[in-house]
């Protein structure tokens, strides 16, 4: 098999030429394609799932088009060369190689009309209509509505028949073992676009087994494994449900060897659900499954597979499901009217062609499974529609959250709650530790995870600080966060404190040092490490924002400090920031760039954000035009060259909204002034500086 690294490398080239031949179709007046795009942009924009520009929100999908023709040509090779298809469609190692061009010219002189692009979709055709290869490439999959030129298609083929010197292929996916690990590496790494904007990121093994013995091995024995439900709502390419698959196949194969195989495999698939917003995410997660089960029931082809059944969605995981969907039905009515009820306010509601999820009427239903597991994004939403839809149906979401938080209370949500009849289920996910320290995370804490919260109560059983482990990918520090859907049943909790990051990047991540004491020693309560201290904390500590996670006795020393203390805010005549522009790329600029353009010194000054406040200095940064004086606003025609700077730019600034909800041109505010600016703070010398967020103090 082809090393993934360079395949990823050059796939990547292969979406970005795909993505401008799309764009293109996507202006064309007369591409059928480019109106739908138009059509849909309307509707999604009028319904509240977009608040991007036509250009950027454009831009996306022709991004996911490129990537899902990438896509279904891998699906196409790897099945080629594995023989899990007849064929070849597109290559193969020796004489499929010329089989391959022989078949696609005996295409064309049956249909001379014919071209590259048909003879791609000929293939994809003839792998969606095998029982198996249905969900593969079906009817909501942008190969068959984004359609690629012919000379892009043509491009697409050759690269794929691409040979070394030997004659060998430069891309081979044979592979007896059929892993296909390497999908997760092109649902991680084939798209920049995608990869910022769904903040894709694999899930190590290591972690996901760590999670899944926390939760899925507990909820078996509780629960048993006979109509057991586990989703991942976040599931990307699908790594824990490729490891709660092979744990709950075990468990059938112990429980019920008499049971013929097909049907053990198929009843564990039938316990695994998944939903995630990137549709070539799903696709990949729905690849690796249907390899998977074929190769757990010894089943060499496509063709002579059946059509597994599993639980695999595209679509909004946050917004669909919930209040009004299936969050408020009466938990009397039965499953048929709730069905009903569920499919018929999905309908109601705006869905992108590429969506399934209301496909799926029940796969989100609050209260539904034993398990939920995942690794959720942990950006923030740059769409202000999506921002604000969120921030409206998830009460946790505070100030500028993150995506964790939100997906924090889903998890959750999705849990079965427990009572005095009723087991709960549990829940395990690693996520971003920024909630923790960051003021968006009051809410979720304070309100959720303290346990306080009788809709949806949580029962933390492990708080797990992560972030100094080496987990690949995961720049951002983590924690990973274990419990249940309950009143909390003890007064304390298993919390693993960090005390020292890995020294270093270990060969084997899942045999890094912080990772070991970890793993070797969280059922010691009295483990005081050189890189975690694991303790039994009581729940107290943790019902208010911030949370401390330091160990070593760092907790200890805060504790002690805070019983006896005078806080700054005691001190301080006030503390906040200095001010805010709300048009920060008409306002900044290097101050070169306001000298060369002859803007007077006086109407401009530096402007220290927190990133540049390190080690007690100020570090070079950004100067912004700033018209005022020691107590207020001047004018701008006493400044010619801040006058040219700004007026270009005038109905931009004028139609900033003001904290009435009404543009500055309607209040009667001038175009030329920041949105709000503290100037008795720039009037005192005694005053401290620093970084509102960082991951250490820096005055």
């Amino acid at each position: 098999m082809s090393p993934a690294s360079t395949l990823v490398k050059d796939l990547q080239v292969r979406v970005k030429l795909l993505a401008v031949d799309l764009r293109a179709s996507s202006d064309d007046p007369g591409s059928e394609w480019g109106r739908e795009l138009k059509a849909e942009y309307a509707a999604a924009t009028e319904r509240g799932r977009t608040g991007f520009s036509w250009s950027e929100w454009r831009d996306g999908e022709v991004d996911l088009a490129a990537v899902a023709w990438v896509l279904a040509t891998v699906f196409i090779r790897f099945c080629e060369d594995n023989d899990l298809i007849d064929g070849p469609w597109i290559t193969g190692e020796g004489r499929r190689h010329s089989q391959a061009a022989d078949n696609e010219t005996e295409f064309y002189r049956v249909e001379p009309s014919r071209n590259a692009r048909d003879w791609l979709r000929a293939g994809f055709e003839a792998l969606a209509a095998l029982p198996a290869g249905k969900s593969l490439l079906d009817q909501h999959n942008l190969v068959w509505r984004a359609p690629i030129s012919a000379d892009a298609a043509q491009q697409l083929v050759s690269f794929w028949r691409t040979q070394h010197a030997d004659g060998t292929l430069a891309y081979d996916f044979t592979d007896e073992a059929l892993d296909t690990r390497f999908l997760g590496d092109l649902y991680q790494d084939l798209s920049d676009v995608a990869k910022k904007k769904y903040a894709l990121l694999q899930t190590p093994v290591f972690v996901e087994e760590f999670i899944l013995d926390r939760t899925l091995t507990p909820a078996i024995a509780q629960f048993g494994i006979e109509g057991l439900r586990l989703i991942d709502p976040t599931c990307g390419s699908g790594h824990f449900l490729l490891g709660a698959f092979d744990r709950l196949l075990d468990q059938w194969h112990a429980k019920a060897p008499g049971i013929e195989v097909r049907q053990r495999v198929q009843r564990a698939l039938e316990s695994i659900s998944g939903v995630d917003l990137n549709p070539f995410a799903i696709a990949i997660a729905r690849f690796r499954l249907t390899v998977a089960a074929m190769r757990a029931a010894g089943i060499d082809r496509l063709k002579d597979a059946p059509a597994f059944t599993y639980h695999l969605a595209v679509g909004d995981s946050l917004l669909y499901g919930h209040a009004g969907v299936q969050g408020n039905l009466l938990d009397e009515i039965d499953e048929r009217e709730k069905a009903q009820s569920q499919q018929e306010n999905a309908d109601e509601s705006f869905a992108y062609a590429n969506e399934d999820v209301a496909e799926h009427p029940s796969i989100l239903d609050r209260g539904r499974y034993h398990v939920v597991v995942g690794n959720p994004p942990y950006i923030t939403v740059k769409d202000k529609a999506l921002n604000e839809a969120y921030r409206q149906t998830y009460k946790t979401c505070h100030r500028q959250y993150a995506l964790s938080v939100p997906f924090m209370e889903l998890f959750f949500e999705l849990a079965q709650k427990g009572d005095a009849s009723t087991a709960a289920g549990f829940v395990g996910q690693i996520t971003s530790n920024s909630f923790m320290k960051r003021e968006f995370g009051a809410k979720v804490i304070e309100s959720l995870l303290s346990g306080k919260d009788p809709g949806n109560p949580v029962d933390l059983t492990n708080v797990i600080d992560t972030s100094g482990a080496y987990i690949p990918g995961h720049g951002t520090p983590t924690v990973i966060l274990i419990g249940r859907r309950r009143r909390p049943t003890t007064k304390t909790l298993r919390a693993v404190l960090g005390v020292r990051g890995e020294p270093g990047q270990p060969k084997d991540p899942a045999k890094g040092l912080v990772w070991s004491q970890i793993t070797g020693h969280l059922d010691d309560p009295s483990f005081n490490g050189d890189y975690v201290t694991i303790t039994d904390l009581d729940r107290t500590a943790l019902e208010a924002h911030p949370w401390s996670m330091s160990g070593g006795g760092a907790s200890d020393l805060k504790i002690a400090i805070d019983a006896d203390r005078q806080t700054l805010g005691e001190r301080a005549d006030s503390i906040g920031y200095t001010g805010q522009t709300n048009a920060d790329d008409v306002f900044l600029a290097p101050e070169r760039a306001f000298d060369i353009r002859r803007v007077e010194p006086a109407a401009h000054r530096q402007v220290v954000i927190g990133e540049v406040v390190r080690d007690f200095e100020v570090a070079t940064s950004d100067h912004g035009m700033f018209l005022y004086d020691a107590d207020s606003l001047l004018n701008i025609s006493e400044f010619p060259g801040a006058y040219r700077w700004m007026w270009p730019a005038r109905t931009t600034t004028w139609e900033r909204a003001t904290f009435a909800k009404v543009s500055y041109r309607a209040e009667g505010r001038s175009w030329w002034e920041w949105h709000q600016v503290s100037l008795d703070r720039l009037k005192t010398p005694l005053s401290l500086v620093f970084a509102f967020v960082a991951t250490h103090n820096h005055v």
